[in-house]
């Protein structure tokens, strides 16, 4: 018996009730019953016999051309659901999101049929304008909905039985509804689960081509990137074949892409094959080996790095490789070395002559070539020159490259110098490695501490000059470099020559331009330059202005400074961080200010007064600093000992009686 008849008797009834406003006298489905509240609730007319409300024709075409994939995609799997009912006066609709048909399936009579003629495109089945029915209840739930006669809320509808099932997006939402309808006597339990099947085929259908067209799209930025991007990359299959190459490495290798593809990578690896036969046996990458190319015009000299590629199981299925030239890393040497040039003359505090004159002489020398010696006590600021310098070179837009040859170990200053080669020592790197030279080819090299480099060193320094070239430790291939050298000593070279510590030949070759920077103590005012500079600097740092004591400065000018500019900013550092307010005094300076000059230092006496020169001291003011002077030193000889009176009176050179009655004097407690 068709599901209609079994249920029309006693849903009609039910429906007559509803409609009538009675209570309801059975229970019946709850979705349904739901349904009809809210059309009531809309002001649906279950008697309305109107045709149903439809887009116009423009508004038609917009839905259409929006929905153009999803009609394409939808429209096979409806015919086949029309196959099952053809020539029954079912139709097989897809409606929009907002439940506008757009797509219909039916035969020759459908639409004369007034039991079916609502069923054209653009025409309405939303629950407000169509009452309870399968597309507008189903978009209602957000799923599958079977309605048959009298279960309609409209009248009209009540010879008809619909199914329908939402159609939805990769996100959840609604796009669409797949609906079957047809005569109410010929319905069947099963046609709901054709309808939702083929709902689901019609999505899996969907995301499908979602994911081929992201896979396209993916495919296109990748194979964009892959052809733009400046580094050499080389695709391996699982056998070490070359299956695809990219336009950097094709003129790397300089070789034909025909003579390239499906060749085996020894073919371009040469030796250095084994690093990537080796990474598609273990799964192991490697970085940065450096590698020699031969190609037909010259030889590719830069570093290899290798990825694997692995499939779902983790099952090697092919390799990256990657290739950059030499010279690009050497564009790239401050990230190696951990070095830069940041300073300009400008950034070089002072007004005295010695400074001034140590400036010019190294403006001079800054756009030519030739070698220069940077001679000074230490602090005095040599790397400062030395990168000033550079800046104002030729070679400007070159790496810069420092090392200290003071804190390498004699055994390692070779390597550092001029590299090595894979295998050259225990320990070497796998690959080789670089050295300071090749790494500032183009640039400046700055030896800093060039005394303390042994010997045996200085003979391959000397060579590297000479030729222009380096042969990398364990290794007998020449690499040309072209750098200049700035070397810095806080030692007199001549003496150390003089006394066999540094090559004749090697003091002659470094010594082309030779620029004396004068120690901090000869500088006169520029201490106070300086002093006023850092604090400053070190106020902004801190968000906030420091004042200073007079008498700050007095012993400030006094003292030799044998650390240079680097104490002088040690100094300051330590006031400001001591300093409990914004004001700098005596007791804020470190005990070795108030001390006498150590042997053989000789201190120049300041070329300015003691006092700030905005202010004129007389008798008695120049009495009173000096008495707070004393006072400040006290205090802070008794902080630095712990209140031990005999070891702050022993520091002073006074005895403890003397310096109780200057604390009772000075009204200081302990």
């Amino acid at each position: 018996m068709p599901v209609a008849n079994r249920y029309q008797d006693h849903v009609f009834p039910t429906w007559k009730e509803f409609i009538t406003g009675k209570n309801l006298t059975v229970v019946y489905r709850q979705q349904i019953v739901e349904s009809w509240s809210r059309c009531r609730q809309s002001g649906v007319n279950p008697y309305d016999t109107a045709t149903h409300h439809q887009l116009d024709a423009d508004a038609l075409q917009a839905v259409l051309r929006d929905k153009q994939e999803l009609i394409t995609i939808a429209k096979p799997f409806m015919a086949k659901l029309y196959k099952f009912v053809q020539g029954s006066g079912f139709v097989v609709v897809l409606t929009d999101e907002r439940g506008y048909i757009i797509e219909a399936l039916g035969d020759d009579d459908t639409w004369h049929n007034p039991m079916t003629n609502n069923f054209f495109p653009g025409a309405s089945w939303r629950e407000e304008d169509a009452g309870t029915n399968a597309i507008g209840s189903a978009l209602a739930v957000k799923g599958p909905m079977q309605v048959s006669g009298a279960e309609h809320y409209c009248q009209k509808y009540h010879c008809l039985t619909s199914a329908a099932a939402p159609l939805f997006d990769n996100s959840g939402s609604v796009i669409g509804v797949l609906d079957m309808s047809g005569a109410s006597y010929a319905s069947q339990l099963h046609t709901l689960g054709l309808v939702a099947a083929a709902a689901e085929a019609v999505m899996a259908r969907l995301d499908i081509r979602r994911v081929n067209r992201e896979m396209t799209l993916l495919s296109k930025r990748v194979t964009s990137v892959f052809s733009a991007t400046a580094d050499a990359v080389l695709f391996v299959d699982g056998n070490g074949i070359v299956n695809q190459v990219n336009p950097a490495a094709m003129e790397i290798i300089g070789r034909t892409e025909d003579e390239v593809l499906g060749a085996p990578v020894e073919r371009i690896f040469g030796a250095k094959a084994s690093l990537a036969r080796q990474m598609l046996q273990t799964r192991e990458a490697f970085e940065d080996i450096e590698i020699t190319i031969d190609t037909r015009k010259t030889s590719f000299q830069g570093l290899a790095s290798g990825e694997p590629l692995t499939d779902e199981q983790e099952n090697v299925i092919g390799g990256v490789l990657f290739l950059r030239p030499l010279k690009q890393v050497q564009s790239s040497v401050n990230r190696f070395s951990g070095y830069h040039a940041a300073f300009q003359f400008g950034d070089i505090i002072g007004e005295s002559e010695e400074i001034l004159k140590a400036i010019r002489m190294a403006s001079m020398a800054a756009p030519t070539s030739s070698n220069i010696l940077l001679q000074g006590e230490s602090g005095t600021g040599k790397e400062i020159f030395a990168q000033a310098i550079h800046n104002r070179s030729e070679q400007c837009n070159g790496p810069f490259v420092a090392l200290n040859c003071g804190v390498i170990p004699r055994e390692l200053i070779g390597s550092e110098l001029f590299g090595y080669v894979e295998g050259a020592f225990t320990g070497a790197k796998r690959g080789g490695k670089p050295g300071k030279f090749e790494l500032a080819s183009g640039g400046t090299l700055f030896l800093d501490e060039i005394s303390d480099m042994p010997l045996e060193q200085q003979v391959a320094l000397l060579r590297v000059l000479q030729e222009k070239t380096v042969t990398r430790i364990g290794s007998d291939k020449m690499i040309s470099v072209n750098v200049r050298i700035i070397c810095a000593s806080n030692k007199n070279l001549l003496q150390e020559v003089e006394r066999g510590a540094f090559r004749q030949d090697l003091y002659y070759r470094l010594n082309v331009i030779s620029i004396s920077i004068p120690p901090l103590r000869n500088r006169g005012r520029d201490v106070v330059l300086l002093f006023e500079y850092f604090l400053e600097k070190m106020g902004r740092d801190r968000k906030c202005k420091f004042q200073v004591k007079p008498e700050v400065v007095q012993y400030l000018q006094q003292y030799a400074w044998p650390g240079n500019v680097r104490e002088l900013q040690n100094m300051v550092e330590r006031a400001v961080s001591l300093a409990e307010s914004e004001t700098i005094t005596l007791a804020h300076l470190p005990s070795e200010i108030f001390s006498p000059p150590s042997p053989g230092l000789t201190v120049r006496q300041p070329d300015v007064p003691m006092q700030p020169p905005s202010v004129n001291f007389g008798r008695e003011q120049r009495r009173k600093l000096l008495e707070e002077t004393e006072r400040q030193r006290i205090l802070m000889l008794l902080t630095k000992h712990g209140g031990n009176v005999s070891m702050a009176a022993r520091e002073m050179g006074i005895s403890r009686n003397t310096l109780y009655r200057k604390m009772r004097l000075y009204e200081i407690e302990n």
